[in-house]
């Protein structure tokens, strides 16, 4: 019945906004039978989108040392998310979507996949899926745990039910107090409770630190050029950057602009906008290979570049903060040691972005106004750059070690076969 009732939205979905093409029959728990050829025991790893992705990415290394006799599986939910999965995770035996929370398509999923342990990268708690794992004697594990400012509200009103549903987890591995604090709030036992860290300082690995370079080869910056990065933009947000870009630009300035709407659907919206404004717009992927962009503005329409070219920028501005989603991910630029500039909301990110702050190593602005005034100063200032970038990446080498942490409370609430157990201590 309920699959019935929900047809129409997923149609609409399909249609609109080309989800679920070409995935439908994975979503509904018909997984390819090579997936799994030998139905192998596995850990079944959930990352909802690119973010999530690279987050598990160096998790999912660890994953393949301490348990070795099972396979390792990685869903995803969005389709950059699954592009991004089969590109650059190595470690993994296979990629699959997530199925939809519905009986039939979890128990299809888990006859295929035979989880030992499963695995949720942030705050993927599916009820059905959780319920299925606990009768089937599956593991369950949130890692990198948070709860959104978002979600925390909706979660409350159903406190009562919610509870039950996070008694079907075993471990809760969080990324602070706050996240912490509000879990217990929902019903999570302390027991199973681990203070581990933001695995997002982790993520940032050799392989960004170090610059593989091939988006860069698109970028061949002359030394004079400065660049303004908006990454992960929302809806209102990349008009504001460009009147700064165009402030900028009123004073001679030869600088570009790159705009990385958040959602691959406003691509689009976000060329026109920059022709609107008057500028000369190119998408990256209609970029030359080992040349200067010879344009005001590069839409950046590719999957997982955007974390690499944040090592080009002579500004970073973080999107989703100037609107009231909550923020992004503001430590990809730090580890380039990049200026930040984030707006007044950041909830999703609220104690990395209070630690910036306090730090003197990101600047905060409230209005469209103070983000253009700011925009200006750091493009006109090198020592006022120089210092934030220097704390920004400061902070980030400070913070590591949230990785470490989870895996020995992974490891030891649930050992390998042969394996040797080592007391958990929590570092706070």
């Amino acid at each position: 019945m309920f699959f019935i009732v929900a047809s129409p939205y997923f149609a609409y979905q399909a249609i609109f906004h080309k989800k679920y093409f070409g995935s439908l029959a994975q979503r509904l728990g018909y997984l390819p039978v090579s997936l799994n050829l030998d139905r192998d025991e596995s850990i079944w790893v959930h990352a909802v989108s690119v973010g999530e992705v690279l987050t598990a990415r160096p998790l999912i290394t660890d994953l393949r040392r301490y348990y070795p006799d099972l396979k390792i599986l990685l869903s995803t939910t969005t389709l950059t998310g699954q592009q991004l999965a089969r590109r650059d995770v190595r470690d993994v035996d296979g990629v699959f979507y997530f199925p939809f929370d519905w009986a039939f398509a979890v128990c299809r999923t888990l006859d295929v996949v035979r989880p030992k342990l499963f695995l949720m990268v942030e705050t993927e708690i599916w009820p059905n899926l959780l319920r299925e794992c606990r009768r089937r004697g599956v593991k369950t594990v949130l890692v990198n745990g948070r709860v959104s400012f978002r979600s925390y509200p909706r979660y409350r009103l159903v406190r009562s039910l919610f509870k039950h549903v996070l008694k079907d987890i075993d471990l809760f591995c969080v990324q602070d107090d706050e996240a912490a604090q509000r879990l217990l709030t929902l019903g999570a036992s302390p027991d199973h409770l681990k203070l581990t860290g933001s695995l997002k300082f982790d993520a940032l690995d050799a392989s960004l630190t170090k610059g593989r370079g091939r988006v860069l080869r698109f970028f061949r910056m002359s030394s004079n050029r400065q660049v303004i990065i908006a990454g992960s933009t929302l809806k209102g947000e990349e008009k504001a950057v460009v009147r700064a870009f165009n402030r900028i630009r009123s004073s001679g300035s030869s600088a570009l602009l790159v705009l990385a709407p958040r959602h691959p659907e406003r691509f689009d919206y976000v060329e026109r906008l920059c022709r609107h404004e008057g500028l000369a717009v190119v998408r990256r992927s209609n970029l030359p290979i080992d040349s200067e962009p010879r344009a005001d503005a590069v839409v950046l329409d590719t999957v997982g570049e955007l974390a690499e070219l944040y090592q080009a920028a002579t500004v970073v501005f973080v999107g989703g903060s100037l609107s009231s989603w909550g923020g992004h991910n503001i430590l990809e630029p730090a580890i380039f040691g990049r200026p930040i500039i984030f707006g007044p909301f950041m909830q999703n990110f609220s104690e990395i972005a209070e630690t910036f702050l306090r730090n003197e190593a990101a600047v905060q602005v409230q209005n469209e106004h103070e983000f253009t005034e700011a925009v200006v100063n750091l493009m006109a200032d090198p020592v006022y750059r120089a210092r934030l970038g220097a704390g920004a990446r400061a902070l980030v080498e400070a913070n590591r070690g949230a990785k470490d942490k989870t895996i020995e409370a992974i490891t030891s609430s649930f050992p390998a076969r042969g394996a040797v157990v080592r007391a958990f201590r929590v570092v706070r």
